[in-house]
């Protein structure tokens, strides 16, 4: 983790919004305050993965640690994974197959829409101008 992804500019607004902020007296401080809790979270987090890596047995990444993704690598195999995907997979094909097969159906209806319309246009003769009619207040009244 790094400051890859902050361009110059940002870096400047970011010193400025500092300054605006803090004062110039105050942000030294609060600058090496802020790495002080940064460092005490990164290794917060590094301990409580290792004390897990130590209770469970296996070597656990800080990405593991969401729920989704721990019981899969941790606590379902391959084969266990792939049997409960299994109902699921085939119920998602279905739907799948019905909403492809709607969508060409819509498809297919508005393309012969399109044809008879076209074709119900260039059928009939330009229609002559006549004025239009416009309604005045005097008409009302």
């Amino acid at each position: 983790m790094g400051l890859d992804n902050i361009g110059g500019w940002e870096f400047l607004v970011i010193i400025l919004v500092g300054l605006f902020i803090f004062g110039p007296d105050r942000l030294p401080k609060a600058i090496s305050d802020g790495v002080k809790m940064l460092r005490n979270i990164r290794q917060m987090a590094r301990n409580a993965t290792g004390d897990l890596s130590k209770e469970l047995g296996t070597d656990i990444q800080l990405e593991d640690l969401h729920p989704k993704t721990f019981l899969r690598k941790h606590l379902l195999s391959e084969e266990d994974e792939a049997a409960l995907r299994k109902p699921l997979q085939g119920i998602y094909d279905d739907v799948r197959g019905v909403a492809d097969q709607v969508k060409r159906d819509a498809q297919d209806a508005a393309s012969a829409a399109n044809n008879s319309v076209r074709g119900a246009t260039s059928s009939t003769s330009a229609p002559t101008s006549q004025p239009a009619v416009r309604a005045s207040w005097d008409d009302v009244t």
